[in-house]
């Protein structure tokens, strides 16, 4: 069975930024949000609405996106976000 892997970004009411990938998107932003390491960035910023993702069935492909992604400059990543997703809404919205 092929697996899916998601690279997203997460933002704070503020739109301070956290750039992810995992295979269980669901999963992984009930993590954040859970608040299970207080000590964690997302905890810290409060980067709590999934706000970008996107998929790929290929872990590496993955891997190397969220690299990619990391290293551009902020303005560079908030214009992908705002092209996909112009309000902001929370694409994870009822994940507790």
């Amino acid at each position: 069975m092929a697996r899916t892997y998601y690279v997203y970004i997460l933002a704070s009411e503020s739109r301070e930024l956290y750039v992810g990938v995992t295979n269980d998107i669901y999963q992984r932003v009930w993590q954040h949000r859970s608040g299970l390491d207080p000590n964690s960035y997302s905890a810290r910023h409060q980067t709590f609405r999934l706000v970008y993702c996107e998929s790929t069935p290929d872990v590496l492909a993955g891997l190397r996106r969220e690299k990619q992604i990391k290293s551009w400059s902020r303005r560079r990543r908030l214009e992908l976000i705002d092209r996909a997703n112009p309000d902001w809404r929370d694409l994870a919205e009822g994940v507790q």
